[in-house]
């Protein structure tokens, strides 16, 4: 994505002059001609290299800041003020600077007359395609408000979920971290005086020592290797890390690391059941939108956070597509238990498929916050017994030695 500036003039002769992210000047020139606009120059902006902005790359609009913008958005339009005045006083109150510079975008494309959910789809980075899907729905129904709330309701239980699965890892990954930073340190700089501990007393009492025991060879060898041999073992990692993304980045891989997650004992499920929850939450709320029920399978699918669903989806679309049903492809996956597939069969029935599906994602929301906090209560004491067990090693395999050779010169 690119940054061009553009100028034009509308029918009546009256100019018009931006700035638009699109990939290319002809995409530039399609989506102003779509606004009526006849175009006289477009020129790619090239802008001085800023560390900030390699930053922004990986950078994203956090679903809290989405969702308050969502709401106060709707409550806007449902007050009465005009469509132009609501997004003026959202950018004047919004602090978040990735989603200010987004709605300034959608504001100038409304004011050349786009559509929101039109103007929407220029901001990719910011709203997703469950976004603007929902949206396109509220705004074709003249419903507007209404899809913001929905969209508003949507992404405050995503980020729930969200939060709720990362404040329980945080614990367990700030312990892992720190355990393997003090080891290191007590491996590359400790042992090594030790060592020189055990040269000296060889050599004072010649003939005294033996061979060292297997526990302090053990964590010589560690701390030779780390000492001698960090150039290589941090590239080594550095590599391995970025294969590692490089390869979860292909379509195969992704599949393939989703399916190692499902397998994987206690973690698993919790993995299966927060894809549930993600999905069952998407495909109830663009459903309730009024989104075309391809579109919402297609999205549902994509926003599941994993590609085993996402896989299931693309069957239960051609399903559809040829005039079946929902729920009968989900039940030839494993991913979906029993209970997933007969409620969505039931809300086919019975006309009520988003209540349904809603009630899907209420149950598993509250499994994952059960299932969290029992794996976390496990983790702590395994944690401490395993850091504690290889501190025990380090140090005991350190005074081993010292030991015995005062037995010895005793």
């Amino acid at each position: 994505m690119g940054v061009f500036a553009f100028r034009a003039v509308d029918v009546a002769g009256v100019p018009a002059r931006g700035e638009m992210e699109a990939t290319s000047k002809s995409q530039v020139s399609d989506q102003l001609r779509q606004r009526g606009l006849i175009v006289l120059d477009v020129s790619e902006q090239h802008e001085a290299f800023k560390l900030e902005s390699i930053f922004q790359r990986f950078k994203n609009v956090k679903l809290r800041n989405l969702s308050i913008f969502s709401r106060q958005y709707a409550t806007l339009i449902a007050s009465g003020m005009p469509m132009l005045r609501s997004l003026y006083t959202l950018e004047d109150q919004t602090e978040d600077e990735m989603l200010k510079k987004a709605i300034v975008g959608v504001r100038q494309d409304v004011e050349a007359g786009s559509s929101v959910a039109g103007a929407m789809e220029r901001q990719p980075g910011v709203f997703d395609p469950l976004y603007r899907s929902m949206v396109a729905a509220g705004e074709g129904a003249g419903r507007l408000e209404e899809a913001l709330d929905r969209v508003a309701h949507q992404l405050e239980k995503l980020d729930a979920l969200r939060r709720q699965v990362k404040s329980a890892m945080t614990y367990p990954a700030v312990v892992i971290v720190l355990a393997l930073l003090v080891m290191t340190l007590v491996v590359g700089l400790i042992v090594p005086v030790f060592v020189g501990i055990f040269e000296e007393l060889e050599a004072d009492y010649p003939g005294s020592g033996a061979e060292l025991p297997w526990m302090t060879q053990v964590t010589v060898a560690m701390s030779d290797a780390v000492t001698g041999g960090w150039y290589i073992i941090l590239p080594a990692l550095i590599l391995g890390g970025y294969g590692f993304s490089r390869w979860k980045s292909t379509e195969r891989g992704r599949h393939q690391w989703d399916r190692f997650k499902l397998k994987i004992p206690r973690i698993g499920d919790i993995v299966q059941k927060v894809a549930l929850a993600r999905w069952s939450r998407t495909f109830a709320g663009a459903v309730s939108s009024g989104v075309p029920i391809l579109q919402a399978i297609t999205i549902s699918g994509q926003t599941a956070g994993n590609a085993v669903v996402q896989e299931a989806m693309e069957d239960v679309y051609a399903s559809v597509k040829r005039g079946g049903s929902i729920s009968g492809p989900m039940g030839e996956h494993a991913v979906f238990p029993a209970m997933v597939t007969h409620m969505t069969s039931v809300g086919e029935e019975s006309g009520q498929l988003e209540t349904m599906l809603e009630k899907i994602a209420d149950f598993y929301e509250a499994e994952v916050d059960a299932k969290v906090k029992a794996l976390t209560a496990i983790l702590e004491p395994v944690m401490i017994c395993v850091v504690g067990g290889i501190v025990g090693f380090i140090v005991i395999s350190m005074y081993l030695p010292m030991f015995e050779l005062y037995d010895k010169i005793r």
